[in-house]
């Protein structure tokens, strides 16, 4: 298996054909890119990519104190 970041696999094959091999919209893939997101593409051994998102956990915002 190997995994590389949103941008590098979209260099490397094309933002379309990406988009297309991660079952997606090509102005989605274009979007995660542009706004920065973490997302990592891992080539499975059958051939086939899957897309993951690192966020933080709990990826809930902080609440704020209410206010007395």
């Amino acid at each position: 298996m190997k995994r590389v970041q949103l941008s590098e696999f979209a260099k490397a094959h094309g933002q379309t054909k990406a988009a297309q091999l991660l079952g997606m919209a090509q102005g989605s893939l274009s979007k995660a890119i542009r706004t920065g997101r973490d997302v990592y593409v891992t080539e499975h051994e059958d051939g086939t990519f899957t897309a993951e998102e690192l966020r933080p956990f709990p990826s809930q915002h902080p609440k704020k104190p209410e206010a007395a």
